[in-house]
């Protein structure tokens, strides 16, 4: 009875758990109020853990990774205690940017999803897109008329991933899309962007050397960049599996 009653309340965790929960407090012989505060500390972390699970899946991450898994003593040009202090999500909390730059394979996406998934630790909404996913996106949005609510949608994450700006050029169309929303997102929502191409190049990215330094310009005012300079990642697991010769990698 008492079982059904908590999963009509929807204390599923409490519920599955309450013979054992009954067991403890009698041997322990715990307090009611010590009781009652364990058995809603346990549902309250399950239903935290599972929203947290529900919204990395909403966040669409290409995969997951995170902070634990990345290997500094490979990209030694990294400051791991600065990408330890930017994982504590302040920087959202004010609608700051974070811009990773460095050549394919240094751990770029690596570090943006995992410290997306570190905000959605901490309760930020987030969501994660690449460069060419978005401009398709917004492109389409245009065409049917429904370009203000599809900004409008990108705009309510707190935390906004762009990977891979650069690999591919934009035409003006895409490029004047992309200044939109981020005009749009300026000092109200966080940004983290990932890019193989250093700021000087950007004009050539967008096409338009005045739009780039538009959109650097809202982007920079509060941003933190970290230009990453070392090996790719997936040359060093091709080493190590002897798929490549150390040679043939300089």
């Amino acid at each position: 009875m008492l079982e059904e009653r908590l999963k009509d309340l929807k204390l599923t965790c409490i519920a599955d758990q309450i013979d054992r929960w009954l067991q403890e407090a009698a041997r322990h012989q715990w307090p009611y109020d010590d009781f009652l505060l364990k058995l809603c500390q346990e549902e309250l972390s399950n239903k935290q853990e599972k929203r947290c699970d529900l919204n990395i899946k909403l966040a669409k991450f290409p995969y997951i990774k995170t902070l634990e898994s990345f290997d500094f003593s490979y990209q030694t040009s990294l400051n791991q205690g600065q990408i330890k202090d930017l994982s504590k999500c302040r920087w959202i909390a004010n609608g700051e940017n974070l811009i990773f730059l460095g050549p394919p394979g240094v751990g770029k996406t690596h570090l943006a999803v995992a410290l997306g998934i570190e905000a959605i630790k901490k309760g930020y909404r987030t969501l994660f897109v690449s460069t060419q996913g978005l401009l398709a996106s917004l492109a389409k949005a245009n065409s049917e008329n429904k370009l203000e609510e599809r900004i409008r949608a990108l705009c309510q994450p707190k935390l906004l991933i762009i990977d891979e700006i650069g690999y591919l050029p934009l035409d003006r169309h895409g490029a004047s899309l992309f200044f939109q929303l981020i005009a749009r997102r300026y000092e109200k929502g966080a940004l983290i962007l990932t890019s193989n191409q250093t700021y000087s190049h950007w004009g050539d990215v967008f096409g338009d050397h005045v739009l780039a330094t538009a959109i650097l310009d809202r982007l920079l005012h509060h941003a933190v960049s970290i230009s990453i300079k070392g090996d790719s990642y997936r040359l060093k697991e091709k080493l190590k599996a002897g798929l490549v010769s150390k040679a043939e990698a300089k």
